[in-house]
């Protein structure tokens, strides 16, 4: 069971030289938006005549880890860092901000609302479980970085123990089905938008989602920009709107295919003055995630935009 505080909240973008987001190279300075929530729905000065239902959930849920996992966790990372160069990564101790197979921790999967239901793999007596970072919504990959609607709030969990749960379910991860609460559309309601692994200076990458992912995102802003939006409105609506996101192919070398979605409204010209009511969803796959062809599409089974002209 959650519960929202009726107080605004500030989604934003970093700056790139204080940890930037998904599309720092194009979008590299700070920006925010406020949000006021009435009952399920939000609203932003910083968006005008943008209004949508929240999904609320934790970005956080995870076991402790044991010594035995912590020191795995830091050779693999230190792996990572001496072939890198990552001097953010620390030396010893588990950082909080990456989510990680044996123990779930900070993975913002927007669905994990009222109703679902999560296993976990236990590694020290007591279980040792963590539960935070509530959101109002957020879409697909949290693509701004700091980008869902943070807020305060109540969180109620049962907990059941498993004996032998993880040998039982094979499991190499944490399990989720989420619950029944995500606002429904129909596919013929979805404006579906592409990218492939070809980036925005005409390089071609091989297998690469995340040049796929980010050049649907793009895509998306260049359309909404006709109704008067800043790239940086959308760029902070699509990391805040429950939009869905989809890998459409990754088989056909070189290039996969990604799309995401923006849901229902009425639009007519001008940010400024438009009156916008739509829905967003999207569905996007780890914005770290490497292949080659994506697509991004606005749709409704999987996450889309439509709207209708008055």
């Amino acid at each position: 069971m959650l519960h929202a505080s009726k107080l605004m909240k500030i989604p934003g973008v970093f700056d790139k030289n204080n940890g930037g987001g998904f599309m720092d190279e194009i979008y590299p300075t700070a920006a925010k938006a406020i949000w006021d929530f009435e009952g399920i729905y939000c609203t932003s000065r910083h968006i005008p005549h943008v209004k949508f239902p929240g999904l609320i959930h934790p970005g956080i849920l995870g076991c402790a880890p044991s010594a035995e996992v912590l020191a795995t966790w830091n050779k693999r990372e230190g792996d990572l860092i001496a072939a890198n160069k990552l001097d953010r990564i620390v030396a010893q101790g588990a950082r909080t901000i990456p989510g990680r197979p044996e123990h779930g921790g900070n993975c913002d999967i927007k669905n994990l609302s009222r109703g679902s239901k999560i296993y976990l793999p236990v590694h020290v007596s007591g279980a040792k479980f963590s539960v935070g970072d509530l959101h109002f919504s957020q879409g697909d990959g949290e693509i701004s970085f700091c980008g869902a609607i943070e807020m305060a709030g109540v969180i109620t969990i049962n907990f059941k123990v498993m004996k032998n749960g993880i040998a039982d379910l094979g499991m190499k991860s944490p399990l989720y089905l989420p619950g029944p609460v995500e606002p429904h559309y129909g596919p013929g309601r979805y404006l579906t938008f592409e990218g492939f692994s070809v980036d925005q200076h005409g390089k071609q990458h091989y297998m690469d989602v995340t040049v796929a992912y980010r050049q649907t995102i793009l895509r998306c802003i260049e359309y909404l920009r006709r109704f008067g939006y800043s790239d940086y409105q959308v760029y902070l609506l699509l990391s805040c709107a429950p939009v869905q996101g989809h890998i459409a192919g990754i088989v056909d070398i070189p290039n996969c295919a990604f799309e995401t979605g923006v849901t229902e409204g009425k639009v007519t010209n001008g940010g400024a003055n438009s009156e916008i009511s739509w829905e967003v969803s999207r569905r996007f796959p780890n914005s770290h995630t490497l292949l080659n062809w994506a697509s991004l599409t606005l749709d409704m089974v999987g996450g889309g935009l439509t709207f209708r002209e008055k």
